[in-house]
């Protein structure tokens, strides 16, 4: 019979090292509940540990790095009220690359039976919903997104539905497609930065975007992005820029007027609107993901998921771990 006591677990041993340890399964404590996990969605977020910065302390903690899992309730902790061993969740919980994880209880959304077998990495579902609510987006504007990926795309398709005319800006000529399907009226690819800008200004007759979203998470996308917004638009700031400080051309952005909003929540609370809106939107066939989870590992695999998350090869979009 499978050892049930044991759980399995992604180590960040060494710079871009991954070992899997088997060790002893934790109980919930109170307010906790034990998921068995189904998969784990990757995030760029993970490339600067995996980089192996000196500031890094190894080994990382047992599923550490992973925070898009979901699955199913295994065992209920004390004080836990509304769940279920046997309740099919999202969790924002931090050690999902793993077969287990624990989570907070008012930190998992329950999954309607609409979900059944489909994955659902809910904080980055979640996130795309506070970004596009922070961006306040209205119908007939015209709203350029400068990086097509996982983020970029979901961002593409909600930002059509609400009426809005989307420019979508990618270095991939494959992504730029997935944002054609995702809705784009235009797509650019992000080669010159004067030319593009030249393009901007003549789809737009002069005007430029009402608003833009920088989702790439580096210094010449925002750049970009600053020239891409119009007098009195707004400059959304949704990539993750991890890797040092940026400068902006702070000159352009007074002129214009333009307001900037880091579109980076950090409340959990916050956090868990934006994945309770995403199920929403997801169950009710609103919004389709699933041709977005383009590469699925085994937990083994992490380190090949993190390497293809960093270099994207052709047709990627977005890894999933599955234990």
């Amino acid at each position: 019979m499978p050892d049930t006591t044991t759980m399995r677990a992604a180590v960040l041993s060494a710079p871009q090292t991954i070992t899997v340890s088997e060790l002893p399964k934790k109980e919930p404590g109170e307010g906790q509940v034990r998921v068995r996990l189904e998969g784990c969605g990757v995030c760029a977020s993970n490339l600067g540990p995996w980089s192996g910065p000196e500031w890094l302390q190894y080994p990382g903690e047992p599923g550490g790095m992973g925070h898009e899992g979901w699955g199913t309730i295994e065992a209920v902790g004390p004080g836990v009220e509304g769940l279920a061993v046997g309740d099919r969740i999202a969790a924002l919980s931090y050690n999902s690359y793993a077969s287990h994880d624990l989570a907070d209880a008012d930190k998992v959304v329950k999954l309607p039976e609409a979900l059944a077998g489909q994955p659902f990495p809910g904080e980055p579902l979640g996130c795309a919903f506070n970004i596009f609510r922070r961006a306040d987006i209205k119908a007939g504007q015209t709203v350029a997104i400068v990086g097509i990926g996982f983020l970029g795309a979901l961002l593409t398709r909600l930002a059509t539905d609400a009426g809005a005319r989307v420019i979508a800006i990618s270095r991939r000529h494959y992504s730029l497609e997935v944002a054609r399907e995702f809705g784009a009226t235009e797509t650019i690819p992000m080669t010159d930065h004067h030319k593009i800008i030249e393009q901007v200004k003549e789809l737009t007759g002069g005007k430029f975007c009402e608003r833009v979203i920088e989702a790439v998470g580096k210094q010449w996308p925002l750049d970009l992005a600053g020239e891409l917004t119009a007098e009195r638009g707004k400059l959304i700031v949704a990539g993750y820029h991890q890797d040092g400080p940026r400068t902006v051309n702070m000159w352009l952005w007074n002129w214009r007027g333009i307001d900037v909003i880091n579109a980076h929540e950090r409340d959990p609370q916050v956090y868990m609107d934006g994945i309770r809106e995403a199920v929403d939107a997801v169950a009710s066939g609103r919004l389709d993901p699933s041709p977005l989870y383009t590469h699925r590992y085994k937990l083994d695999e992490l380190a090949q998921a993190l390497d293809a998350t960093r270099d994207r090869p052709m047709g990627f979009l977005k890894a999933i771990i599955e234990p």
